[in-house]
């Protein structure tokens, strides 16, 4: 007996995969920060107190993980010279480094909310080998390749999230540190201490580049992409670092005889990244509000998402580290506005998930 013919409203296995194939061929190597968005949250709930939400991002954010990482193997496969494209290009490059940030934020998760030491172990190695892998590979090539755009095209602030990358790393060894026993948790120390200050030069000198580009060159509305969020973000990721280390000085010796330094460089780090919210608040409206530019779902919006709850993070590890209650108010509002973004650009995805498989359904 021959099988019976399929629906034509029921989409095929096949078409279903053809279907899948074709639409991650643009997926973006920065689709990784909606797990750091959602990863900061559930951190900032945490800290907060709110353990409900806490938890139920936590699970949220692993599955995401799970899936997002699938994808990106899949198009590895599908679309090997497309994905090397990316990560060869300017603009395009310096979104894989989301994945580093995503392992270690989830490593984060897994530590505070979930309790597991060794699954943030295994996620911070797992980060520590593709920054390497990542770092090496794509600075080398983008100095090396002989075809380059313009500094007007060829930087924005996504460039950052190399630094957003290697903080986190920082933040990750700086949180599980104190879990180890000597020497290993010296050690772990002295790690986060260097990555925090190789994050701070490389900020330095990319934050030149694209604060150069801002003011030398035309800017449109278009020009203004969510990645220059990260201009904030990556402060506050560095602050949170500062932070960390401030707390373990007490099981590293070598810590306690730099905290002047530590505390002023930490402080430093907050202050520039407050400084960028109300310019990117203004230049946000200049661009949407005077310049009518569509807002529309995009993924890389989600990059805008994870400055915002990660200034609620580190704002509030510095208020206990440096002991200034007169902050308090901020990790709060910056929370509930990073929630509000949160839940406006999940339901943009649901909304376009739900679009392409009625598209799919109905071929």
């Amino acid at each position: 007996m021959s099988p019976p013919a399929p629906d034509a409203t029921t989409p095929t296995t096949g078409g279903f995969t053809a279907s899948l194939r074709a639409s991650i061929e643009t997926m973006s190597p920065g689709y990784f920060s909606m797990v750091m968005a959602t990863g900061i949250l559930s951190i900032a709930a945490h800290l907060l107190g709110i353990a409900v939400l806490a938890k139920a991002l936590f699970v949220l954010n692993a599955l995401l993980f799970v899936i997002i990482c699938l994808l990106a193997v899949a198009r590895v496969m599908w679309h090997t010279q497309r994905t090397l494209d990316d990560l060869f290009d300017h603009l395009q490059a310096p979104g894989f480094f989301t994945f580093v940030a995503a392992c270690s934020i989830l490593g984060s998760q897994a530590l505070l909310i979930g309790g597991d030491a060794r699954i943030a172990t295994v996620l911070g190695i797992a980060g520590l080998l593709a920054w390497i892998g990542f770092t090496y590979t794509i600075f080398t090539v983008l100095t090396v390749k002989q075809d380059k755009p313009a500094l007007d095209r060829g930087i924005n602030g996504g460039w950052l999230l190399a630094v957003v990358a290697t903080q986190s790393l920082a933040v990750l060894a700086a949180q599980l540190a104190p879990q180890v026993a000597q020497p290993l948790r010296m050690e772990l120390n002295f790690f986060a201490l260097s990555m925090w200050l190789w994050g701070g030069m490389l900020y330095i000198w990319m934050m030149s580049l694209i604060f150069y580009r801002y003011t030398f060159f035309a800017f449109s509305p278009a020009d203004l992409s969510p990645p220059y969020w990260i201009n904030m973000g990556a402060m506050a990721i560095s602050t949170l670092a500062g932070s960390l280390l401030i707390e373990n000085t007490p099981h590293a010796p070598f810590l306690g005889s730099m905290l002047p330094f530590l505390k002023g460089f930490t402080v430093f780090y907050w202050a520039t990244g407050t400084w960028w919210i109300p310019m990117l608040a203004v230049l946000a409206i200049w661009r949407h509000g005077i310049k009518r530019f569509p807002f529309t779902y995009d993924p890389m919006y989600w990059g805008a998402v994870f400055p915002l709850g990660m200034y609620a993070v580190a704002t509030l590890r510095m208020m206990q580290a440096m002991h200034l209650p007169f902050l308090g108010v901020l990790p709060h509002l910056m929370f509930a506005i990073g929630c509000a973004a949160w839940l406006i650009l999940f339901t943009g995805q649901l909304r376009g998930l739900r679009r392409e498989w009625r598209a799919y359904a109905r071929r």
